[in-house]
């Protein structure tokens, strides 16, 4: 299986990218989207000037549990700048939602609480709702990583969107907000609770 096809495997169609966006990202934004790719690991990010954005995470099922993961975070992390990442809610009818969500809370990351995320599939026309979780160096606050998120969201997820979907994906303004107040759990502390 080549890397696209892995990737393609393990994430859900609405979240995932088409191939040939993500060749574009490759060759045409090269000096910002980059993949790290090993015979068990599929990694693909972007690497601005004041963050990274991990937007896809794929290691094998034969290699889990031998620190695989736990060593491509901490490549990331080396570069010394926060790092954000989407991920979905916990569905408890899919365990590898919550495996997931409980290795990024062994490695430290954080829940934006205060971010909402919310997209209509290209692909499936569906809204699909994500949580935003990042690890920073310097305690950067989500107003921070909501400004990064808007600069990420632009720049890759709706890189020439309609040359490849045949239509836009919404506006950022659409789909990510920031609110303070936001009514929602945190998801890793809510891991807690459920490990009885």
């Amino acid at each position: 299986m080549n890397w696209y096809e892995k990737l393609n495997e393990y994430f859900p169609v609405e979240e995932m990218k088409s191939k040939e966006h993500m060749e574009a990202l490759l060759k045409e934004k090269s000096n910002v989207y980059y993949k790290d790719e090993g015979e068990n690991h599929v990694l693909m990010y972007a690497e601005f000037d004041s963050f990274l954005f991990i937007d896809y995470v794929y290691v094998s099922t034969a290699s889990r549990g031998q620190g695989l993961g736990h060593k491509l975070i901490e490549k990331m992390k080396a570069k010394g700048k926060p790092i954000i990442l989407e991920v979905e809610p916990v569905d408890y009818e899919d365990s590898d939602t919550e495996a997931r969500l409980r290795f990024y809370q062994r490695e430290g990351f954080k829940h934006a609480k205060s971010i909402g995320y919310t997209r209509r599939s290209v692909v499936t026309d569906e809204l699909n709702q994500m949580e935003i979780l990042y690890w920073s160096p310097e305690d950067a606050s989500e107003e921070q990583i909501y400004e990064q998120m808007k600069e990420m969201y632009t720049e890759i997820h709706t890189y020439k969107d309609k040359e490849f979907y045949g239509k836009s994906y919404q506006p950022v303004d659409e789909v990510l907000t920031h609110d303070e107040d936001r009514d929602t759990e945190n998801i890793l502390k809510e891991l807690d609770k459920t490990k009885n």
